[in-house]
C-alpha cells in the first residue's frame, strides 16, 4: 500500500487570501464598512477579506461585551453596515437597520456568518461601485 502524504495541501484547500482576490477593477478604494455580531474567531478573517476589496472593516460584536450604543456613533461614518442574521441579537438588528434608516447608511443583512457570504456581499459591492 501506498502511503498518503498528509502534510501536503490538496488543490482544493485555499486561504482566504487566495480565494478573496477581487480584480483590479472591482476595488472599494478605502470605503469604510461595519460588521456588526458574528463569530469573534473569524474577525481577523473577515477584516483580510474586506482588505483585500480595497475596505476598511469596523466590527461591533452586537453587544457581547461593547455597548450596542457605540453602533450609533460608528454609523455615520460608515458607508454600509452588514449585519449576519444568525450571529446577532434582536436588539442589535434593531438598532442598526433603525439606525441605517436615520443616516441613509446601506443595510445588508446577511444569511449568515461565513466568511463566503460576507465576501460574496462584497464582491456585489465593489461591483455596483464600478458601474
Amino acid at each position: 500500500m501506498a502511503k498518503k502524504n498528509r502534510n501536503r495541501p490538496t488543490a482544493q484547500a485555499k486561504t482566504v487570501e487566495e480565494t478573496s482576490k477581487p480584480r483590479e477593477a472591482a476595488r472599494l478604494n478605502g470605503r469604510a464598512i461595519l460588521y456588526v455580531g458574528g463569530r469573534d474567531c473569524q474577525v481577523a478573517h473577515l477584516r483580510q477579506i474586506a482588505e483585500n476589496f480595497g475596505a476598511e472593516l469596523i466590527h461591533h460584536d452586537g453587544g457581547l461585551r461593547e455597548a450596542v450604543s457605540r453602533i450609533d456613533t460608528v454609523l455615520p461614518s460608515v458607508e454600509c453596515v452588514f449585519c449576519p442574521i444568525d450571529c446577532i441579537s434582536h436588539d442589535a438588528c434593531l438598532r442598526v437597520k433603525t439606525g441605517c434608516k436615520k443616516t441613509g447608511t446601506s443595510f445588508v443583512p446577511l444569511r449568515n456568518g461565513s466568511k463566503s457570504s460576507f465576501e460574496r456581499a462584497l464582491q456585489e459591492m465593489s461591483e455596483r461601485a464600478r458601474q
